[in-house]
């Protein structure tokens, strides 16, 4: 989602902080597609290190696996850089491509431009080949184009329903308890209806409509329901004719039907006060969720539009930049950051999916039994950013310089429908805007 909040607190829902920088990422450093690659150097001395700043636990966490990689070895020092998190990516939008460190932290969907602005190289032939091995494939699908890879996450991100039991079973609402028994957009629409019939205002469903619809959130959100009903929010390079589509048009209408039983969720407590017993979010929610509902908390796939249920998917990764003299010694702390006792480390600081095979299997939270089980089921089934079949569940969000254009669009149209505007009005204006901006840029081509 970021890329929201610190990327849903550094992981995704999907970055609302990324929606200012992402305006300006594509048309910055003029963009060419040249391909680029960091010198190996001698592997050995001082490299740089910039991540973004945000909450503690996080910071801390990245604090002891540099100060542990430091220590372990006296051949690479690293020297680290946190820069706050609202002016992390207009800071790399800003530095000049000499200037920027040897490893960067970047939020998912930035990558394409990064890329394209000659920024990032691929890690390819310097992190290890068990690094990549071990690496989902949901978050290589994130970082990777034209079969190279540009970068590698130590967590993923993943969405979904969180449902009151308790409201539930009171209003006879009969949910899913997993993606193998998940619910259409028809029987979601029902069970809104008959918990509204039980509540004092109607209102029983939470579309954290307070972080904004026309942000990242909003592109993150709900661009699984797209997804779901056949679209895309690109296809072969183009919007007209997937974002716009009939199945998309009418999956829409029934999204704006639900705004009458939407909480406006101000305080962003709807949830977790017991006002709805429906929250249509993130993984980043579960630990105060957890915590106000205890056993009444349910965790459920969101609904399927006709082409089965989808996710949204992708946060931070690591990379290295296109200047790098060194790209061993750059290759050689990734491997030791991507291990399975500094992914464990960041995926407890944040609660986020482990976007490492070993470390995922691990986890409390996620393995096979585990509260969030639904996410690692999702994230097993990875469509890529374009293949996006019946049988996938996991969406990577566009991998392309031109996604700032992508996800500022749809956003227009999602809140214009949420507003009340015509859905095909809407999808078509965003369709034609998104391939204008592409004929006007060759299509944002990456060799």
């Amino acid at each position: 989602m970021s890329s929201t909040k610190r990327r849903h607190r550094r992981t995704a829902c999907t970055g609302l902080a990324l929606v200012l920088p992402l305006a300006a990422l594509a048309a910055c450093g003029g963009g060419s597609g040249g391909d680029t690659s960091a010198a190996a150097g001698s592997g050995k001395g001082t490299i740089k290190v910039w991540a973004h700043q945000g909450q503690k636990s996080e910071d801390t966490a990245l604090q002891n696996a540099v100060k542990s990689f430091n220590s372990s070895q006296d051949k690479i020092k690293v020297e680290l850089k946190l820069i706050p998190g609202n002016d992390y990516t207009k800071t790399i939008t800003a530095t000049d491509a000499s200037q920027l460190p040897d490893v960067m932290e970047f939020d998912g969907p930035t990558m394409a431009s990064f890329v394209y602005n000659k920024k990032l190289a691929a890690i390819d032939g310097y992190v290890s080949s068990k690094t990549l091995a071990n690496a989902t494939a949901a978050g290589k699908a994130q970082g990777e184009i034209n079969g190279k890879h540009y970068g590698l996450g130590m967590y993923d991100s993943g969405l979904g329903i969180y449902g009151n039991r308790k409201l539930l079973d009171a209003a006879g609402v009969k949910y899913p308890t997993g993606l193998s028994d998940d619910w259409t957009a028809e029987r979601f629409t029902a069970a809104l209806k008959a918990l509204g019939a039980k509540d004092s205002d109607g209102r029983t469903l939470d579309l954290q409509e307070n972080n904004g619809l026309a942000t990242e959130w909003g592109t993150y959100g709900f661009s699984p329901v797209v997804w779901s009903a056949g679209g895309a929010l690109l296809k072969d390079g183009k919007a007209e004719g997937a974002l716009d589509s009939p199945a998309v048009v009418k999956a829409m209408k029934t999204v704006q039907s639900w705004k009458t039983y939407v909480d406006p969720n101000t305080d962003g407590n709807a949830f977790a006060k017991g006002r709805v017993a429906l929250s249509w979010v993130g993984h980043w929610m579960y630990p105060a969720y957890s915590k106000a509902l205890g056993k009444d908390l349910v965790v459920l796939p969101l609904p399927d539009f006709g082409n089965g249920p989808k996710t949204g998917q992708g946060s931070w990764a690591w990379g290295i930049g296109a200047g790098s003299e060194n790209g061993k010694a750059a290759g050689a702390f990734l491997d030791y950051l991507l291990d399975d006792t500094n992914v464990t480390a960041m995926t407890t600081a944040n609660g986020a999916p482990p976007a490492t095979k070993s470390a995922l299997a691990a986890s409390p939270l996620y393995q096979q039994g585990g509260p969030l089980q639904l996410y690692a089921d999702q994230l097993a089934k990875p469509c890529g950013d374009s293949d996006i079949t019946k049988s996938c569940v996991a969406v990577t969000r566009p991998v392309t310089a031109g996604y700032p254009t992508v996800t500022a669009k749809f956003g227009e149209a999602l809140n214009s429908i949420y507003g009340g505007g015509d859905p095909k009005s809407a999808l078509a204006k965003a369709a034609r805007a998104i391939d204008q901006d592409f004929s006007d840029n060759a299509g944002y081509k990456i060799p």
